[in-house]
């Protein structure tokens, strides 16, 4: 024999406010909701009816009850059981006119939330000239249907419902609290919401300005929304429009950085009544430096209404806002460069990031971003043009490293190492190939620099010998070039072949017994590419220490040149490194210092 479910009413509040509803507030909500309903469904068969709602908080019933007067259709005694005593059910809820596409919400589940702050809950409803019909339900799951005594009966069409508070939920309903909550869910809705005499209402959405109102004028408007309502004054506004979803709004322009890894909150509003304050995925990620206010009658609400739901609409939704944000990019670098500067001043990491997939943005970043070279900042369309082709440091280590000696050499180079920088450097040939680009290798220096004169290479044979026998426990050549500019004394280069090698042998000190193996076998594929010292025969005390007949004196020599170049480079220093600026420092001063002790 089939049977019905039986439900825990206590139960079932438990887990819509621990585990739904974010926060026992929301009652508030719920009741204008179903406030609001009502007074769409008499509108649609009597244009002319009142569309109020009015809150009675306890300070002004006396009784310390709450109560929501709303001019409402109201409901009938067998639609009272079918919408108040049923949960979950929706066929009959159809039938009877309240799941129409312009109503809100579910007046049944709506109402059961209020059990959230409330023990009990009265309703006082009355539609056309029937009888009023009086429901009263409880927080144990009780709950009786009767018509309204004679003195209770309401005068008017319409729905009165009375919240008995909880013990614990008295903060819920103070008047004041009361008043920030309509404000906060309803103030957009198209009926007047009054809390005792205070309407907090404010009429319809700010970017919905009178026909006629100029384009300064609406900017204006939604600039004092912004600064009033968000917090801060946006750096601008981009007007939203989503006819699919129903949506319309506005995007401000955050005029401060933000943190591109924070989900950015959006203000949502659901058929003029607020959804969330904070919703995601509202905009694509790349879009963090804007927040948006919409009001959308499409898109989809989750089950507790304070999150939207991630569906093909949504994602559609998503797509045509970055669309709108990346057009207004677009414009301000067609018709306002300065400005768009500015904005890429704070926000270059958002567009930047579009101009990974984004061809358009891409080209925009190309022409308008500066980036940093050692020739000083400049886009790298001018980059291009003045050099043909573009040869970047793929790590702000690298660039400095390298910019200073590459700059003498007559190499311009770009510093790559930020955010994107090097993906869309190498980017470009995609969507243009003309663009030639190519990263910076120690090799690219070392073939500038000048070979020494047999002579001279000759004559300091000897000290390349020793100052190789110096370095040779550290696993670094020993070079002797002439090159640019002359007061720099040694330079260190690892190509990347030597630094894969390092890192190899590094990995291979720490790993257990089984990896140790597989990297043995990589590192068994060839003789390692080693680091080199570059010693400067243009520096007056290069050629000093070269003209050096000690031997010892000349290691140290050496190791200190050593030293000072991973310094002078922004090199890691491993502990033989260190060990060795020291060991090198100590001799020299103890060489440079006579007596004994």
């Amino acid at each position: 024999m089939d049977r019905t479910f039986q439900v825990d009413l206590r139960g079932v509040v438990d887990l819509l406010s621990h585990h739904l509803y974010g926060s026992p507030r929301v009652y508030v909500r719920e009741l204008l909701q179903n406030a609001a309903d009502a007074v769409t469904a008499r509108r649609a068969t009597d244009p002319g009816a009142p569309a109020v709602v009015r809150i009675e908080p306890p300070e002004l019933t006396g009784d310390g009850t709450l109560r929501v007067h709303d001019t409402g259709i109201g409901l009938t005694e067998a639609q009272v059981h079918e919408l108040l005593a049923t949960i979950g059910r929706s066929s009959k809820r159809d039938e009877l006119g309240f799941a129409r596409h312009e109503f809100l919400g579910q007046f049944g589940i709506g109402l059961l939330s209020c059990f959230m702050v409330a023990d009990e809950v009265r309703v006082q409803t009355r539609h056309g000239n029937a009888p009023t019909v009086a429901w009263t339900g409880y927080a144990d799951g009780r709950y009786r249907v009767e018509l309204a005594a004679e003195g209770a009966a309401r005068d008017e069409i319409g729905t009165t419902v009375t919240l008995v508070p909880r013990r614990d939920a008295d903060q819920w309903f103070v008047q004041s609290t009361v008043t920030e909550l309509a404000g906060l869910f309803g103030s957009l809705l198209p009926i007047q919401v009054f809390v005792g005499g205070i309407e907090t209402t404010t009429g319809p959405p700010p970017w919905s300005a009178p026909a006629g109102t100029s384009a300064a004028a609406r900017r204006d408007r939604l600039v004092r929304y912004a600064r009033d309502v968000l917090g801060f004054t946006p750096f601008d506004v981009v007007p939203l429009s989503v006819p699919e979803a129903g949506l319309t709004g506005a995007a401000f322009v955050l005029p401060a950085p933000v943190n591109p890894a924070a989900r950015a909150g959006h203000r949502v509003y659901l058929k003029r009544m607020l959804l969330t304050e904070g919703a995601e995925g509202l905009l694509p990620d790349w879009a963090f430096f804007a927040r948006c206010v919409v009001d959308s009658g499409e898109l989809r609400p989750t089950a507790s209404r304070e999150a939207l739901y991630e569906d093909s609409l949504l994602e559609s939704t998503r797509e045509a806002l970055g669309d709108q944000l990346r057009g207004w990019l677009v414009r301000l670098a067609g018709g306002d460069p300065r400005r768009l500067a500015d904005f890429l001043q704070v926000h270059h990491l958002g567009v930047k990031a579009l101009a990974l997939h984004d061809d358009e943005m891409l080209r925009l970043v190309e022409r308008w971003w500066p980036m940093e070279t050692n020739t000083g900042r400049t886009t790298l369309a001018e980059f291009r043009e003045r050099h043909g082709l573009i040869r970047y440091a793929a790590t702000i280590d690298e660039f400095r490293q390298l910019a200073a000696v590459a700059a003498a050499q007559d190499l311009a180079v770009v510093n790559a190492g930020y955010t994107y920088d090097t993906e869309i450097i190498e980017r470009l040939p995609s969507v243009d190939r003309s663009v030639l680009v190519e990263r910076l290798e120690p090799n690219d220096l070392t073939t500038r620099f000048e070979v020494l004169d047999p002579g001279v290479e000759l004559a300091v044979r000897p000290f390349l010998s020793a100052a190789q026998r110096a370095l040779d426990r550290l696993g670094c050549e020993v070079v002797l070039r002439s090159y640019a500019p002359a007061s720099l004394p040694a330079l260190y280069l690892v190509s990347r072949s030597a630094a894969f090698h390092e890192q190899l042998q590094s990995t291979r000190e720490r790993a257990d017994e089984t990896w140790a193996g597989v990297l043995d076998a990589l590192a068994a594929s060839g003789p390692p590419e080693r680091p080199q010292l570059v010693l400067n025969h243009r520096n007056p005390l290069v050629r000093r220490i070269t003209a050096l007949g000690d031997p010892e004196l000349v290691g140290l020599a050496v190791e200190a040149l050593y030293g000072q170049a991973l310094l002078l480079g922004y090199h890691p220093i491993r502990p033989a490194d260190a060990a060795l600026l020291n060991s090198s420092f100590l001799g020299l001063l103890g060489r440079a210092v006579p007596g004994q002790e």
